[in-house]
């Protein structure tokens, strides 16, 4: 499986982009998978629902499900996301990180303004409309989901999980 972590400053529009390429890579064949990084103040269940209320009671796992859709809930103490990638998504070809800055995998870098990452941070690629200064071997890429398809089929690596 190929996992790529996309990283850039707030408000750099990864959310945006990645829903623009997602239908891209699936148009070619690829099952993808994403993980979005949210801080841990973020509470995914809804307070007071019976999900939620299962939770604190001390259920481990609470699976929410529709004949639509399903959602699991679960909380753990520093478990690595590799962990659950690889128990959750290790079905798939491609999962799209968002965010992740410090994490192993491989990253490409969304870049609207400020300072690059790249340079600090170690990245792939960069993709931007706009001129911007990076270390030589770093690849600029377009805002153009279908180039970077092609860069994520040519030089994303698989990764070991």
């Amino acid at each position: 499986m190929k996992a790529v972590a996309f990283i850039g400053h707030k408000g750099s529009g990864k959310t945006a982009f990645i829903c623009e390429l997602i239908p891209v890579l699936r148009a070619r064949g690829f099952r993808v998978g994403t993980v979005k990084h949210v801080s841990p103040q973020v509470e995914p269940d809804s307070p007071g629902k019976d999900t939620h209320r299962h939770r604190l009671a001390g259920a481990e796992r609470v699976l929410m499900y529709s004949d639509r859709h399903g959602a699991l809930f679960w909380d753990h103490h520093g478990t690595d996301v590799s962990d659950f990638i690889r128990r959750f998504l290790g079905d798939l070809d491609l999962v799209i990180l968002e965010g992740f800055k410090t994490s192993p995998y491989p990253k490409i870098e969304i870049y609207s303004s400020g300072e690059p990452l790249a340079g600090r941070i170690p990245v792939l690629a960069v993709i931007t409309d706009r001129a911007v200064v990076v270390p030589n071997g770093i690849e600029v890429l377009p805002k153009d989901p279908e180039a970077v398809a092609d860069f994520i089929e040519a030089e994303v690596p698989e990764f070991p999980f």
